[in-house]
């Protein structure tokens, strides 16, 4: 099973960035998938998690408003759309589902004037 995250870059505040997540030999379409974080430096941190058919969505309390978790079952993949980026979102980004043990590889997001 892999989890190939892309879409990170360097961006500057304020800017966007949209990462995707491609699931190989694993069917999503029946897990909740999530992304989590982790700054450098720290702990991973919950980011969003999406429920099986997309109708739900939860987020960090700084990510609401301005990241939006979607989700693609027949492409298997996971998006991550973020706006109105802020240094503090600097971090490694890791698609994910916990409970099944999977985890991608992540993607460096530097958000930086």
């Amino acid at each position: 099973v892999q989890l190939q995250a892309s879409g990170g870059g360097s961006v500057q505040p304020g800017g966007s960035l949209r990462l995707s997540c491609v699931v190989s030999d694993f069917t999503i379409r029946k897990n909740w998938m999530y992304w989590v974080r982790q700054p450098p430096g720290k702990d991973l941190e919950f980011v969003s998690a999406i429920s099986p058919d997309g109708s739900e969505t939860y987020y960090g309390d700084s990510m609401k408003g301005r990241f939006t978790i979607a989700r693609d079952n027949a492409k298997n993949t996971l998006y991550l759309q973020m706006n109105n980026l802020k240094s503090e979102d600097t971090a490694v980004y890791f698609c994910s589902d916990p409970p099944a043990g999977l985890w991608g590889q992540g993607t460096q997001v530097t958000v930086s004037s």
